[in-house]
């Protein structure tokens, strides 16, 4: 990872997004626009993004319930362009890192894959044409931030 590449969106798998999202906005956080299935917090050029558990095991091929009883968190970036996610799993692999699932386009027009680290943190690695990142490489959410 070079230095312009950065911890952009972290994302918590959740059994019921509503009460996970009341639980934040108590926190007197603030919801922002997202995607589709996805419900996303501004934390000030990062993202916390809720995502459900069971579509997060689906992301990553996992049987059902493989996340459950533990906590089902993926750590991500964004890159610049959709180049930029292949090779970085390629220098995840020589680091002794373990692809979890290789680049590929995404339904919502995207490109992304998943990587864990030597003790199994699960990170993604996405290219999202609409939210480039800023000039200082911080991700923003469809151009809000």
């Amino acid at each position: 990872m070079n230095m312009e590449q950065r911890v952009s969106l972290i994302t918590l798998g959740v059994e019921d997004m509503e009460r996970s999202a009341a639980f934040y906005e108590a926190m007197g956080w603030t919801r922002v626009e997202s995607q589709d299935g996805v419900i996303a917090f501004d934390l000030i050029g990062q993202t916390l993004g809720l995502y459900p558990r069971s579509s997060l095991e689906e992301e990553l091929g996992l049987e059902p319930g493989a996340l459950k009883g533990r906590a089902a968190t993926s750590l991500g970036y964004n890159v610049r362009d959709k180049s930029q996610v292949a090779s970085t799993l390629s220098q995840v692999e020589q680091a002794g890192g373990t692809v979890l699932k290789p680049a590929q386009d995404v339904f919502w027009g995207g490109h992304h894959g998943y990587f864990a680290d030597p003790d199994g943190h699960i990170w993604e690695v996405a290219f999202n044409p609409f939210s480039p990142l800023r000039a200082d490489g911080a991700f923003r959410w469809n151009g809000y931030s």
